[in-house]
């Protein structure tokens, strides 16, 4: 544990430094314009942390509830929406143990996705998990994956941290949908869309990173995701688990 929390003031740091890269006088990113968030992965990881802790103390499906944003899904074993499947549930009498070993942050910091390490009595395996900051501030689920392992994954000397290249910004006219400050402007509540338990998807607010899900009627399912690296889309986590794993 005193491995992760130095490893959250490292993150902190270099985050904050990535943050300033490629901003003007202003404050905003060179090429006009204000950001209006920036990457901080320790963040993710603190929400980890506390995801872990609540999980040991309160019970799992207590704290994956409390951590979970309105529309999160999660695998039970056919994709389900969170809160649907978790309303009343019972804890189960032992909590997973999880702990991050990886974390990737959209340039404006609206979108992180962790990976890392399971473990329960003599089962183990890896989890990815998205999280989406929230209109308030801090961080909610948005999407949990996770997998067995035959042996256990190995704990990494430092959680590594990657920011994906913020995109370029030119001078000229305000893009279609902002307003007179440049921020995007309010939008019309629309319905939620109908669930779809075959597929989902979701993407930072500056599109610099993205995932997907899909899942077929016999419980296979894939998760992808990508981030924006020198000017072109990266895939970072690709990741299949067969029916019935």
């Amino acid at each position: 544990m005193k491995r992760l929390f130095a490893a959250l003031a490292l993150l902190a740091l270099a985050a904050g430094a990535q943050a300033q890269e490629g901003r003007g006088d202003r404050g905003g990113p060179r090429g006009g314009g204000q950001m209006r968030g920036y990457a901080n992965p320790s963040a993710a990881i603190a929400a980890e942390i506390a995801l872990a802790r609540a999980a040991q103390d309160k019970g799992q499906w207590t704290a994956a509830r409390a951590a979970a944003a309105p529309d999160a899904a999660m695998f039970a074993p056919a994709m389900v929406l969170a809160h649907d499947w978790l309303k009343n549930r019972p804890d189960p009498p032992a909590a997973l143990a999880r702990q991050p070993y990886q974390v990737w942050s959209s340039c404006d910091g609206s979108l992180m996705i962790t990976s890392g390490a399971w473990q329960r009595g003599d089962s183990h395996g890896w989890f990815t998990t998205v999280w989406q900051r929230q209109a308030k501030g801090g961080y909610k689920w948005v999407f949990d994956h996770h997998g067995a392992a035959r042996e256990p994954l190995p704990a990494p000397e430092m959680i590594a941290a990657r920011v994906a290249a913020c995109p370029e910004r030119r001078p000229g006219p305000r893009p279609a949908g902002q307003d007179a400050r440049g921020k995007p402007a309010k939008r019309e509540k629309t319905p939620p869309m109908p669930f779809d338990p075959t597929r989902r998807e979701g993407r930072s607010d500056d599109g610099t990173l993205a995932w997907q899900v899909t899942a077929d009627t016999a419980g296979t399912h894939d998760f992808t995701a990508r981030m924006l690296v020198d000017g072109q889309m990266e895939e970072i986590r690709n990741e299949h688990v067969a029916a019935g794993a």
